[in-house]
């Protein structure tokens, strides 16, 4: 597998562990789960992604949380617990670090605002091929 093909498959991981709601999503348990040293696999990440795979868990989490404060009814604290933390006030301190608002706030505000939305590697090959022919990928 290439570099990309690596990334691609991390982040399917992620996501569909994050749709299931799996509280247990650490660096070691996706690089066993994808065959890479976590070294490795945090660097290519970083590398393609922007962010670390650390990072790119809590922001699409935080993302899903905003989402369901502006299209549900759920009570905060249900969704502090759905977002993996142990305490409403964590949540509202990370939430409110990240947004620049509480969470009640942005609820109120009712405008859903990704934090980071589920990355998409570009394929490597076409990027290059469309750059060499002078056409945008």
């Amino acid at each position: 597998m290439n570099k990309s093909e690596i990334v691609e498959s991390t982040i399917q991981y992620i996501e569909l562990q994050l749709k299931k709601n799996e509280e247990a999503l650490s660096l070691d348990g996706i690089a066993d789960r994808i065959g890479y040293s976590k070294f490795y696999l945090n660097r290519i990440f970083q590398e393609q992604v922007g962010v670390t795979i650390h990072q790119y868990v809590l922001e699409r989490r935080l993302s899903a949380a905003a989402e369901k404060l502006v299209y549900t009814d759920k009570a905060i604290i249900d969704i502090a617990y759905e977002a993996g933390y142990q305490s409403q006030q964590t949540f509202t301190n990370v939430f409110s670090n990240a947004y620049l608002c509480s969470p009640l706030k942005y609820r109120l505000g009712r405008r859903y605002t990704p934090l980071r939305k589920a990355y998409h590697v570009q394929p490597v090959l076409s990027i290059y091929i469309c750059s060499k022919m002078g056409v945008a990928a």
